[in-house]
């Protein structure tokens, strides 16, 4: 089994800044920590970095940053934070990223933005040059704001976007799992009616505060299957976002007092639970672990053969300011 992971975060609170880190997230999660991450089921693996909501002002150092471990983490290709909303700016921070090797889409990160601002006059403008730079678009969004999205792609048919998370429904807990929404279904639906939007199944641990099983998440799963059809499907880990949760059986780093930790294997979990549901359904396995993403984010053979150890040696110590 060959899996490319089409959402993985890096991040280290070390190098950039990152506003939103706390608790157990407020850790360094790259390389090293992936490598005991690594999906034992998985024959081959690579994985598309997504940005990990650095300061805005540090977005492209994120991109060298990574670039700069691409080949150790197995990244072959990255989703560069940007803001689309800021004229002039956002084009020349376009052509800053088409310097950068690796970078296949951008994301401007619309989950805590207002609503409307995805298809205001602004947005839609810089939403253009990406298409036009033949670039995707990564749409992360809460489930209220999933129609803004539909009315994006209708604007910008062209624009090859993918749905972060499912759009973040609420799925409940597996002590208290919630079903698919009506609300919910009825807008993914409108949202899968335009042909260049994928849909990534990836999150939804998350959305579960960590406290999930697969009985409760594939009614979700179902729903995503049935509005995109699985060629528009792709399989997310959202590491290390989705491991964070209640702590696993057996780990001897357990609070005392119950809090939220890091799980090792959920990253291995969320991938089982998604095949074992696609084998049940009749899917085609390698189509969600693979083939879509490659087709979608433009990957090629799988990986960018250019990506090198160290393309830049001396980045972290830049970084750092030495």
């Amino acid at each position: 089994m060959r899996v490319i992971d089409s959402h993985l975060h890096l991040w280290d609170p070390e190098l950039l800044e990152y506003s939103w880190l706390e608790g157990p997230y407020d850790a360094r999660f790259a390389e090293a920590e992936l490598e005991r991450a690594r999906l034992g089921a998985a024959a081959e693996e690579k994985a598309v970095f997504v940005q990990a909501g650095t300061a805005e002002d540090r977005f492209l150092d994120e991109v060298r940053w990574v670039e700069s471990l691409a080949e150790r983490a197995g990244v072959i290709g990255i989703v560069a934070g940007v803001r689309l909303d800021r004229g002039v700016d956002t084009t020349t921070h376009l052509d800053e990223l088409a310097a950068q090797s690796l970078v296949v889409g951008v994301r401007h990160n619309l989950q805590d933005e207002a609503d409307g601002l995805a298809v205001s006059t602004a947005f839609v403008t810089g939403a253009r040059e990406v298409a036009a730079r033949g670039w995707t678009f990564d749409a992360c969004v809460r489930a209220a704001q999933l129609p803004d999205v539909a009315r994006l792609a209708g604007a910008i048919p062209e624009l090859r976007m993918v749905l972060d998370h499912l759009g973040k429904p609420e799925v409940g807990t597996a002590d208290a799992p919630r079903t698919p929404s009506v609300e919910w279904v009825r807008d993914l639906d409108e949202l899968s009616r335009h042909p260049e939007v994928f849909c990534k199944l990836s999150g939804l641990p998350a959305e579960a505060a960590g406290n999930w099983n697969r009985e409760q998440l594939e009614p979700f799963l179902d729903v995503a299957a049935d509005t995109f059809g699985v060629e528009r499907l792709m399989w997310g880990g959202d590491w290390p976002v989705s491991a964070i949760g209640p702590t696993e059986s057996g780990d001897p780093h357990a609070s005392d007092d119950g809090a939220a930790a890091y799980q090792a294997t959920a990253r291995s979990r969320w991938l089982e639970v998604v095949v074992a549901w696609a084998e049940a359904r009749g899917h085609d396995v390698d189509a969600i672990l693979w083939a879509n993403a490659e087709r979608f984010y433009g990957l090629g053979d799988g990986g960018r053969s250019e990506a090198t150890e160290s393309p830049r040696r001396g980045i972290l110590g830049w970084l750092r300011g030495e």
